[in-house]
């Protein structure tokens, strides 16, 4: 995969009509997966060797974000999800690698504003059930 211009990385919301429409003002975005493991270490594991257990664990993907909302119906939309405590489906595309999509929860809305500048804001979300992947085209 060749560079890529970071502001192609989009993250974008259920609309709530069967569309999608991107997070408005995000000038920064961050996608990371993880897992946890699963320690099986035993007495007689060779070495001492730490054995993890294959396929076992918790995965979980977390999305982040910084920048101002450039209009008051995604603004609306991020806030309403997360005051309901709700789950919305969301699209991640990654540019020439492919789009990730699943329920995703809003566990963190921050607002700041200084005084000669614009209100920003920052978000976190994490995955609230299966993610999919699709390889870009």
């Amino acid at each position: 995969m060749a560079a890529q211009r970071g502001k192609d990385l989009l993250v974008k919301l259920d609309d709530g009509a069967g569309g999608f429409t991107s997070v408005a003002g995000l000038r920064t975005r961050q996608l990371a997966f993880n897992a946890e493991t699963v320690d099986v270490t035993h007495a007689e594991s060779v070495g001492r060797w730490r054995e993890l257990l294959a396929g076992a664990g918790v995965r979980r993907a977390s999305v982040s974000g910084a920048g101002v909302f450039r209009d008051g119906a995604s603004d609306a939309r991020i806030r309403q999800v997360f005051f309901d405590g709700t789950a919305a489906t969301l699209q991640i595309v990654v540019p020439d690698f492919g789009t990730i999509q699943g329920l995703f929860q809003v566990t963190g809305l921050e607002y700041r504003g200084d005084h000669a500048g614009e209100v920003t804001f920052d978000i976190a979300l994490e995955s609230a059930g299966p993610l999919s992947f699709a390889a870009a085209a």
